[in-house]
């Protein structure tokens, strides 16, 4: 059985995924470009929405959305595809 602060740990991946998902997007210029065209988010929304679900979603959107990306972006942040897809579909519950 999962200790309390085992079970809030596992609760905060999908969010700590998705900011890091965020932050590998942001770490190359065409890619954020292309993330803000096509999410319709702005670099405003970006910074004040770290913790909102809905920015959360959107970079993992994103992601899913292009396998190259996605693929980097598992390897960049040694997580299997399916961990992001995983942790896309936790915050879309």
């Amino acid at each position: 059985m999962l200790s309390n602060s085992e079970t809030q740990s596992r609760s905060a991946e999908p969010e700590a995924i998705a900011i890091r998902a965020l932050a590998w997007t942001l770490s190359d210029d065409r890619r954020a470009e292309r993330l803000l065209s096509l999410t319709g988010l702005t670099p405003e929304q970006l910074r004040g929405g770290l913790e909102d679900r809905a920015v959360q979603l959107a970079v993992l959107d994103f992601l899913a959305a292009h396998e190259a990306d996605l693929l980097a972006a598992a390897g960049a942040l040694d997580l299997a595809p399916e961990r992001l897809a995983a942790a896309r579909a936790e915050l879309a519950r």
